[in-house]
């Protein structure tokens, strides 16, 4: 594993928030928002959730299995009982009748640990369920977040709309104002109606986003569609960043990374595989009984007159199988040998998701610094054109250009402030974090 992140530190100009190897606690990452609402969401998620729910039943499922495999290991007795009747061909024998009742009883000695070898996979096998479990919880608290991010970027978005919706509508005002008087053109007012229609034009397209956005969060939940419609239609702001994000030393992933510790398990359950094929080498001994009374009458059965038992060792070895058990061997080994890789390419690609979110996380907060700075440029050079063009100094593309490009900075800055918190949404799921261990 790496010593360091290549993107810590991240540093902290332009009031960026800093990444820092420091360790601490993810298994809540989304209350660094300090969003109570986006809290709400995930917790309600993480009980509700179908398909999360699905998972724990398969930990169910393979705990269950553990115990049925586990059983082999002790001896089972049966108890059974049966009626049988007989007519002789002598007739003065007649019908007899003949009552038994007893127990059976057999015992497989694991001398050369097969089943204990497949005990030890069913044991893999229940931590590959759990772990299985805790990566869909990464995947789904970040699924929420992302989403509930988007929203609340969505809705900002609107209001933007809106704002600069009004700003050119009285720009139209003033402009049908100086037409009326001479002092503006019919090309002036059309490019001004243009304009405000343009602006129309998208807040459609933002509130259908955002409605969309709350249908993926309801269904999250495990819950309609339109279930939240009512919670999250008022608009509020983006999830505002933390100042520090401690993302840990790359050598924690093998322990935080439940993908990492899944491919780990199966690793597991492929290598005690093959024990279990190996153990097909050798003969399996057991123990066999049998015991019970038996009666012509069955008012009798509890004599001690008809009693009978038997008990005895059998085995069985294998001779000739065609080269199926060599077979095994080789298929369970290439399958650990698989996994193997497999548990070497989920590090490779853990280490990867960590080191893009990273680098994107500071890269755009970058961008969002110098887009603020346009925002505000952009907002002085359209209050400027505006008198400008009232006093009679410019003509109105001055003020055309600069009220786009005011709503185009506006809308940019909005956008980036919604990547930054998704961002930051990645970064904490690709270091894992989503779960604890006293969920499972």
């Amino acid at each position: 594993m790496p010593v360091q992140w290549e993107g810590v530190p991240a540093g902290a100009a332009g009031g960026q928030s800093v990444a820092t190897a420091h360790t601490a606690d993810l298994s809540e990452w989304w209350k660094s928002f300090n969003d109570p609402q986006l809290t709400l969401l995930i917790e309600e998620c993480l009980r509700s959730n179908l398909t999360l729910l699905q998972a724990r039943t398969r930990i169910l499922q393979a705990r269950e299995a553990r115990i049925i495999t586990r059983s082999r290991l002790f001896p089972e007795v049966i108890s059974s009982g049966t009626i049988s009747g007989s007519r002789s061909a002598i007739g003065e024998l007649g019908t007899r009748t003949l009552f038994q009742a007893g127990l059976d009883s057999a015992w497989e000695l694991d001398f050369f640990g097969g089943i204990r070898r497949a005990v030890e996979a069913a044991d893999a096998n229940i931590q590959f369920a759990i772990e299985d479990s805790r990566d869909f919880m990464v995947i789904l608290t970040s699924e929420t977040a992302v989403n509930y991010a988007q929203l609340r970027g969505f809705q900002q978005q609107l209001t933007i709309a809106e704002k600069n919706l009004a700003l050119q509508l009285r720009t139209l005002d003033i402009t049908q104002k100086r037409f009326e008087v001479g002092f503006a053109s019919g090309l002036d007012v059309a490019n001004a109606k243009a304009q405000v229609a343009a602006t129309e034009s998208t807040i459609p397209v933002l509130e259908s986003a955002a409605q969309q956005a709350i249908y993926r969060i309801s269904v999250l939940l495990g819950r309609e569609p339109v279930a939240l419609l009512p919670e999250l239609s008022p608009r509020a702001d983006i999830p505002i960043t933390p100042p520090v994000v401690p993302v840990g030393l790359p050598s924690e992933l093998l322990q935080r990374r439940p993908d990492i510790r899944r491919a780990e398990a199966l690793l597991h359950i492929t290598t005690a595989e093959i024990g279990v094929a190996r153990s097909d080498f050798f003969p399996r001994f057991s123990l066999t009984g049998s015991a019970g009374v038996q009666s012509l009458v069955g008012g009798t059965l509890g004599s001690l007159a008809g009693t009978f038992w038997s008990i005895g060792p059998g085995f069985t070895l294998p001779i000739f199988t065609a080269g199926r058990i060599k077979a095994n061997v080789r298929l369970q080994t290439a399958e650990q040998q698989e996994a193997f890789l497999a548990y070497r390419q989920s590090i490779f690609t853990a280490l990867q998701d960590v080191e893009s979110a990273l680098i994107a996380y500071s890269k755009d907060q970058r961008q969002r610094a110098s887009l603020i700075e346009a925002v505000r440029a952009n907002e002085r050079a359209v209050e400027l054109a505006t008198q400008a063009y009232t006093s009679g100094q410019v003509d109105f593309l001055n003020v055309l250009t600069a009220q786009q490009n005011l709503y185009s900075s506006e809308e940019a800055l909005a956008q980036s402030t919604t990547t930054i918190a998704t961002d930051l949404i990645a970064l904490y799921k690709a270091l894992g974090g989503g779960w604890s261990a006293t969920i499972n």
